[in-house]
C-alpha cells in the first residue's frame, strides 16, 4: 500500500495544487462579485439576475469542486508519513479549517443574494476579500519555508 502511495504522490500532489489554484481563483473572485452585486444591481434588475447567476455557476461548478479536491488530495497527501509532520502541518492546517470556513461563509452570502436579503455593503465584501490572501500567505509560508 506504502508504495502505491509513494508512486502516486507526485499526481496527487500535482492534483492537490491545481485545485487550490482553482479554490484561491474563485475564493478572490466571488467577493468581488458581491461588491459589485451589492454596489450595482438593484434587486430585481436584469443585472442582479445576472450577477446572481455567475455566482451561483462560480460557487457550484468551480468553486465547491475545488474545495473538495484540494481536501481530498490533501488528506491522501497528509496520509503519508513524514509528509505532514512538525508544527507548520499544524498551522496550515488551521489556515486551510479558516479557509474552509470563509468558503461556508460565502455560500451563504451568496444565498442571501439569491433571495435579496442582502445585509452587507460592498465596503464589507472589499474587506471580505482581504481573507483569502493573509490565509494563502500564512499557508505558503508554512509548506515552503516551513519555519517550525
Amino acid at each position: 500500500m506504502m508504495d502505491v502511495m509513494l508512486v502516486l504522490y507526485p499526481w496527487v500532489k500535482a492534483l492537490h495544487v491545481v485545485a487550490v489554484i482553482s479554490w484561491m481563483a474563485a475564493l478572490f473572485y466571488l467577493p468581488r462579485l458581491f461588491v459589485h452585486h451589492a454596489e450595482r444591481a438593484p434587486v430585481g434588475s436584469d443585472m442582479s439576475e445576472t450577477f446572481k447567476m455567475m455566482e451561483m455557476k462560480l460557487h457550484r461548478v468551480i468553486m465547491n469542486p475545488a474545495m473538495m479536491v484540494t481536501w481530498a488530495a490533501g488528506l491522501f497527501l497528509a496520509a503519508i508519513p513524514g509528509v505532514a509532520s512538525g508544527g507548520w502541518f499544524i498551522v496550515k492546517f488551521i489556515a486551510v479549517l479558516a479557509m474552509t470556513g470563509f468558503h461556508i461563509w460565502l455560500g451563504k452570502q451568496r444565498k442571501a443574494f439569491l433571495a435579496d436579503d442582502v445585509k452587507h455593503t460592498g465596503r464589507t465584501y472589499r474587506i471580505a476579500n482581504e481573507v483569502p490572501t493573509v490565509l494563502m500567505l500564512i499557508i505558503v509560508i508554512m509548506v515552503i519555508v516551513k519555519p517550525f
